[in-house]
C-alpha cells in the first residue's frame, strides 16, 4: 500500500526548476534513499514532503490525502537533520521527550516510552546525560530516538550520518536498517553517499538536475545504471563511445564482447573495474598508479589508445607503477548504456 505519493511535483526559484515534475511513490514499511550530487534537488524534495517548502506545481499525498493545506506539525512525519539540532539546554531524556510533550502526553506516560526508545537506539539509562557530553554517534542516536518518539507514519532523514567518520557510519547504517525493519518504519532518506544508501535502502532513487535519473533496488541500479550520469555518479569511470553489433562493441580499447541481448547501434558502454582483467595477451597498457584497497589493488592504466582505464586485481602479484600489462574484458562486467 502506498503511503507517500509525489505527483508531478515541481519547485521553482525564479526561472530555475530545483525540482522538476517528480513522480515518486513510497510504500508502507519501505526504506527509500534519494541519492544525488549537491544541487540535484534531493534535500528540497524532503522539505516539500515535510511541508517546509511550498510546491510550484504538483501534489503531495500522504495516505491518499492531499497535503496542500496541511501544516508541518499535522502531517505526522518525523524529520532528522544532518546536524541533529538537539536542544543543548535539555538533557537526553528531555530531548527525546520533546515531541511527546508537544503532543500533550502526560509525564508519567512518556517517561517509560523515552526509556524504551533509548534502549532501542543503544543508549539505555542515558536520560540524565547532558547532550554536550555525547559523542557524534551518540548524538545521532538521541536525534533518532527523538524523531521516532511521536511514532511518525513517515520518518525522513536528511544526510543523517554525514557528520560521522566512515567507520562509525558503516556500523550505524547496519543498525538503522535492522531497527527500521523491526519497527516497520517507513523511511525517506536523502544522502550523497552511495554506500550509505545502498546499505540502508530497499529502493534507491538517483536525482539529476531536479529530476529522477533512475529508481530501482540497490542491486538493479548498481548492475544496470540507466545512463552515463548514473554510472559516473556511482563511481564508474570506464565509460566510452562504442558501436555495438552482433554481440561485440567496437571501441577505442578494441573489440569488447557485450552480454547477450544488449542493444545495438551507436552507444556508450561501461566496463566495471572488476571486468578489466590482467591477461597473457590483449590490450597493452602502462600502469600509471596503484592503490591498496584492503581486499584488492586498484590500478589506473594508460592503454596505447583510448582514455585511461580503471582496473582491479588481487593483492598477490599486483603490477608496479611503470609496468606494462595486457588486459582483456569480462563480458559479464560490461553494460551497454541506454541511448541518450
Amino acid at each position: 500500500m502506498t503511503l507517500l505519493e509525489l505527483a508531478g511535483v515541481s519547485v521553482r526559484f525564479g526561472e530555475r526548476a530545483v525540482v522538476d515534475a517528480v513522480d515518486l511513490e513510497v510504500a508502507e514499511h519501505e526504506i527509500v534513499c534519494v541519492l544525488g550530487p549537491s544541487g540535484s534537488g534531493k534535500s528540497t524534495l524532503l522539505r516539500v514532503v515535510a511541508g517546509l517548502q511550498p510546491v510550484s506545481a504538483g501534489r503531495v499525498l500522504l495516505g491518499g490525502a492531499d497535503q496542500a493545506r496541511v501544516p508541518v506539525h499535522r502531517r505526522g512525519v518525523g524529520l532528522m537533520f544532518q546536524d541533529h539540532q538537539l536542544f543543548p539546554h535539555r538533557d537526553v531524556g528531555g530531548n527525546v521527550a520533546f515531541g511527546l510533550r508537544m503532543r500533550g502526553s502526560a509525564r508519567g506516560a512518556y517517561e517509560a516510552q523515552v526509556a524504551e526508545l533509548l534502549e532501542l537506539v543503544g543508549l539505555p539509562g542515558a536520560q540524565g546525560r547532558s547532550v554536550a557530553s555525547l559523542s557524534g554517534g551518540e548524538q545521532q542516536r538521541v536525534a533518532l530516538a527523538r524523531a521516532l518518539a511521536p511514532s511518525p507514519r513517515l520518518l525522513m532523514l536528511d544526510e543523517p550520518l554525514g557528520q560521522l567518520d566512515r567507520g562509525l557510519r558503516e556500523r550505524l547504517v547496519v543498525e538503522l536498517r535492522g531497527l527500521f525493519s523491526r519497527l516497520g518504519t517507513t523511511v525517506l532518506a536523502v544522502t550523497h553517499d552511495q554506500g550509505e544508501a545502498f546499505a540502508l535502502a530497499d529502493r534507491v532513487v538517483v536525482m539529476q538536475d531536479g529530476r529522477i535519473a533512475q529508481a530501482g533496488t540497490p542491486l538493479e541500479v548498481w548492475q544496470r545504471p540507466a545512463s552515463e550520469f548514473v554510472a559516473r555518479f556511482l563511481g564508474f569511470e570506464n565509460v566510452i563511445p562504442a558501436t555495438v553489433v552482433g554481440g561485440a562493441a567496437a571501441t577505442a580499447w578494441g573489440k569488447v564482447q557485450v552480454p547477450a541481448g544488449s542493444p545495438e547501434g551507436e552507444r556508450r558502454i561501461l566496463i566495471r573495474p572488476t571486468g578489466v582483467v590482467l591477461a597473457a595477451a590483449g590490450l597493452s597498457c602502462e600502469v600509471v598508479s596503484r592503490t591498496f584497497r584492503g581486499t584488492h589493488v586498484a590500478l589506473l592504466l594508460r592503454p596505447e589508445a583510448g582514455p585511461v582505464l580503471e582496473a582491479e586485481c588481487g593483492l598477490a602479484g599486483a603490477p608496479a607503477v611503470g609496468d606494462r600489462v595486457a588486459v582483456s574484458f569480462a563480458p559479464a562486467e560490461v553494460v551497454v548504456l541506454p541511448a541518450g
